[in-house]
């Protein structure tokens, strides 16, 4: 999947400005996407150069000039075909892992602080994704935001986020545990 469709969808929220949409990324969109202010502006440029997206200009009076972006119905329609075809299997590719896989022997204290530090980064996008939830519910119960908001989409995306940091946890910990004993196990030895 290219970025075209992840800045189209972001765009499904309503007008943006290329700001407003690097906020919205943010927001909503890191658990499943990255992309740089940048990357979001030249992708900005050739989706309203496509015709998937216009732009209008906000005149400010203590500030530059700003363009805001909002989808065409092409661009509706073209995210429309991409929602509805299959998606291509999904593959991990993690520098991370690579370095669990090479340290392990070689460093197991290395491999040891790697985990730690991916388990605080895993501690701190789960807090995130905590405010972000108690925003998306505005006081409503679960239950009650899926059955009567106008789009779910931010939501399912946001309890998937979830789901992959919550495993991360778990198997950070699980591999915590096996390096502690490896390292019990060779210190008798």
């Amino acid at each position: 999947m290219s970025l075209k469709y992840a800045v189209l969808a972001a765009l499904l929220e309503g007008e943006a400005s290329g700001y407003d949409l690097a906020k919205r990324f943010d927001a909503s969109m890191a658990n499943f996407w990255q992309a740089t202010p940048q990357q979001l502006y030249r992708e900005l440029e050739r989706l309203a150069g496509d015709g998937l997206i216009a732009a209008r200009v906000v005149q400010q009076e203590r500030r530059p000039n700003k363009r805001m972006f909002t989808l065409t119905e092409e661009g509706r329609e073209d995210l429309r075909t991409f929602a509805v075809a299959p998606p291509r299997p999904t593959t991990i590719r993690d520098d991370f892992l690579v370095k669990i896989q090479a340290v392990d022997e070689s460093d197991p204290d290395a491999a040891r602080a790697l985990v730690e530090e991916r388990l605080e980064w895993a501690r701190g996008k789960l807090a995130r994704y905590e405010r972000l939830r108690e925003t998306l519910l505005d006081g409503r119960s679960e239950d009650a935001y899926l059955s009567t908001a106008e789009r779910i989409g931010p939501y399912l995306t946001l309890m998937r986020g979830r789901a992959f940091e919550e495993e991360n946890l778990r198997w950070g910990e699980q591999v915590l545990e096996i390096l502690a004993r490896r390292k019990a196990v060779r210190a008798r030895a």
